[in-house]
């Protein structure tokens, strides 16, 4: 079967070099080393979600059973403050919906943070990053327990056009400090 998908993710490559022609090409060579692959790691991902697009374009990571809201909470909060980053709001879902019916729900809190410097030359590099902003993670309360999700900001640093120095290195450092909040909050480890 993944023999069968590699194939398939080379034909479509192949067909669509063949049918964009030279704007392909040209595009080709202008992104990050590796992106082709970091593409087909995420093409992976969504045929085996079966075409669920936020399976491929989302990391995340089961929370350790024992762990509490507070717990990721706190680990969010020291991972932020160890690199650099700030906490730019809270949007507690789960809270909202409780208060219009009445009826406890699930937990479901979303959590966003910044490098204002970083998100103004991501900006200023590409507009259309402003749609990705601000760095977000979420705690889903699922039947089997608490749940991270983040944006897989592979995407941003691995697939796309080559981001000059020093705002690659500073993109890279910012995607770091999301993966390692999801990570040691899932883990615990304060």
């Amino acid at each position: 079967m993944i023999i069968f998908k590699k194939a398939l993710v080379l034909l479509s490559l192949a067909a669509t070099v063949f049918l964009t022609g030279c704007g392909t090409i040209s595009t080709m060579g202008k992104l990050e080393d590796g992106a082709g692959a970091e593409a087909s790691k995420m093409w992976d991902r969504w045929v085996d979600a079966e075409g669920d697009i936020a399976v491929a374009t989302t990391w995340e990571r089961k929370v350790k059973p024992g762990l509490t809201v507070e717990d990721i909470e706190t680990v969010f909060a020291q991972v932020a403050t160890e690199r650099n980053m700030r906490s730019v709001g809270e949007l507690p879902l789960s809270k909202e919906l409780e208060s219009r019916s009445g009826k406890k729900e699930k937990f479901l809190k979303v959590y966003s943070y910044c490098s204002p410097t970083t998100a103004r030359k991501m900006v200023d590099f590409s507009p259309h990053m402003a749609a990705y902003l601000p760095c977000r993670l979420s705690v889903v309360e699922k039947e089997d327990g608490l749940w991270i999700y983040t944006l897989n900001m592979d995407m941003m640093v691995k697939m796309g056009r080559k981001l000059p120095s020093p705002l690659k290195e500073e993109a890279w450092a910012v995607r770091e400090t999301i993966y390692q909040m999801m990570t040691r909050a899932a883990n615990g480890e304060f």
